[in-house]
């Protein structure tokens, strides 16, 4: 955990993730990289020279009409000291059922994003952590050069003008393996999705493509990241 919250304190001081009194909403969905993220910000509010407080928030999209168990994040939540809202939905319905969409992740994303930033708000948020990492900035960089022809990342800070809130990333410069091990190493809990479309589509294909050109061309992710910061696209 310590070489992660090494990485997650170098992305927040470069890009000035956190200020004194923020009260930031991690977005838990119960995977690895949420779990991680959370575990660590809890840890850093000991000792992270700006003081903020935490809260989670977990958006159940409620897969066949059930509510899921989120008993394992409630308890860890408990444990870290950490306020925790669960906000139950009809997004998977909407999703697969009544929408009919051609991409249901894009429709997905979104409407959770929506119904996050509001209940962040509603608990008097001004910030909401995502657990994107390294690796997810470099497959969100492919795909958007490879399906739209354009050099674009998502941001390490993005603010929502509308919503007046803070979105930050404070894991992207942490890869993949590091967050996994961290949640090994240190036994946290996991909720497995039941969403039909997780580990298919564009991103999945485009992980394993990442995956093989990082054996030809060794460092590849920490290359795409220099080359994001040093033309300074998308705020990196």
């Amino acid at each position: 955990m310590q070489k992660l919250m090494s990485r997650m304190r170098a992305a927040m001081e470069k890009y000035n993730m956190v200020q004194d009194g923020d009260k930031i909403a991690v977005g838990l969905s119960g995977g690895k990289d949420s779990v991680a993220l959370l575990a660590a910000l809890a840890d850093m509010r000991r000792y992270y020279p700006q003081k903020f407080r935490l809260a989670a928030i977990t958006v159940d999209m409620r897969f066949d009409g059930v509510d899921t168990d989120y008993s394992v994040l409630e308890e860890l939540c408990k444990n870290l000291d950490v306020e925790y809202v669960i906000k139950r939905t009809e997004l998977a319905e909407i999703v697969f059922n009544d929408s009919r969409e051609s991409n249901p992740c894009s429709l997905c994303a979104k409407m959770r994003r929506g119904i996050l930033h509001d209940s962040a708000k509603e608990i008097g948020c001004n910030k909401v952590a995502l657990g994107h990492h390294m690796d997810d900035a470099v497959e969100t960089f492919f795909m958007n050069l490879l399906k739209g022809g354009n050099i674009d990342c998502f941001c390490p800070v993005t603010y929502m003008s509308r919503k007046d809130l803070y979105v930050i990333r404070p894991m992207v410069l942490a890869s993949e393996a590091l967050v996994a091990g961290a949640v090994n190493k240190n036994g946290l809990p996991v909720v497995k999705t039941k969403c039909p479309a997780d580990k298919t589509g564009e991103r999945a294909k485009t992980k394993a493509l990442v995956c093989e050109l990082n054996k030809e061309y060794p460092a590849l992710r920490e290359k795409v990241i220099g080359a994001l910061q040093r033309k300074g696209i998308d705020n990196w």
